[in-house]
């Protein structure tokens, strides 16, 4: 299993890296902002896409879009502090399988990650 890990944040990218590799996926690429994930999604094929919300260039909602519009249909968990119930349904709308708020437990994410693609390995 293949994980494309997008955050601006490289602490972010690290612990979600981290809280993957717990979860049994080691396989991760990292990109900085959605330009860097579209381009990513062009070279390599992913299992999983974590995408943050709030970034600089393209935000999250706009990478989504883009993959969806280009036939990506890889599924992605938007990972976010963004807890407002319409962000969710946006996110969904736009073709996100599922969310995770910042802050998260490896545990959690773990679980979101069962739920969207089944048990890793």
């Amino acid at each position: 299993m293949k994980a494309l890990v997008v955050d601006d944040s490289m602490t972010i990218r690290r612990i979600v890296i981290k809280a993957l590799g717990m979860a049994g996926i080691s396989d991760t690429t990292e990109a900085g902002d959605g330009v860097e994930a579209v381009k990513a999604t062009q070279a390599d094929q992913f299992d999983l896409i974590l995408l943050d919300w709030n970034m600089p260039n393209m935000t999250g909602i706009e990478t989504l879009n883009a993959l969806r519009k280009a036939g990506d249909a890889t599924p992605v968990i938007m990972v976010t502090t963004e807890a407002e119930k319409s962000r969710v349904i946006e996110a969904i709308k736009s073709g996100a399988n599922d969310y995770l708020i910042k802050p998260f437990s490896p545990d959690q994410l773990a679980q979101k990650v069962k739920g969207v693609v089944g048990a890793a390995g």
